[in-house]
């Protein structure tokens, strides 16, 4: 899987994370280290919408601000999750493409769980109308 991922402040979690997902054989495209949050947000966002990423992560201090920038760009989704189920959820009902992460209080371990579960749950089929309407 192609992940874009960016972060506004490179961190022991952003590093863990960039070298869990590529020891899980995924190719992560480091879109934004060290930018601006609403930039990490617009880069990984356009890259998702645009079919050049499958999915995007993001993080910030609080993963808030990356969350709103991303979501301003049409057809993403993303979802500021702080646990495994909420990351599952975030697939599941609402087909999230992009997650977001605060580095203030996740620990690795939280994080590869929600990474886990956001990269493996699939969306309900049932539930695709519903974010069809939110990309115009």
């Amino acid at each position: 899987m192609r992940i874009a991922f960016g972060t506004d402040e490179s961190t022991g979690l952003t590093d863990h994370l960039r070298d869990w997902l590529s020891g899980r054989g995924h190719e992560v495209w480091i879109l934004a280290d060290g930018d601006a949050w609403p930039d990490v947000g617009r880069q990984v966002g356009e890259a998702v919408a645009g079919g050049r990423a499958d999915v995007g992560v993001v993080c910030c201090w609080t993963g808030t601000g990356v969350s709103i920038a991303a979501n301003k760009v049409s057809g993403v989704r993303a979802a500021l999750c702080t646990d495994r189920e909420t990351a599952a959820g975030a697939r599941k009902w609402n087909d999230a493409n992009v997650l977001a992460l605060g580095l203030r209080l996740t620990s690795s371990v939280v994080a590869e769980e929600m990474l886990e579960a956001f990269l493996t749950t699939a969306p309900e089929e049932s539930e695709a109308g519903n974010y069809r309407r939110l990309d115009g």
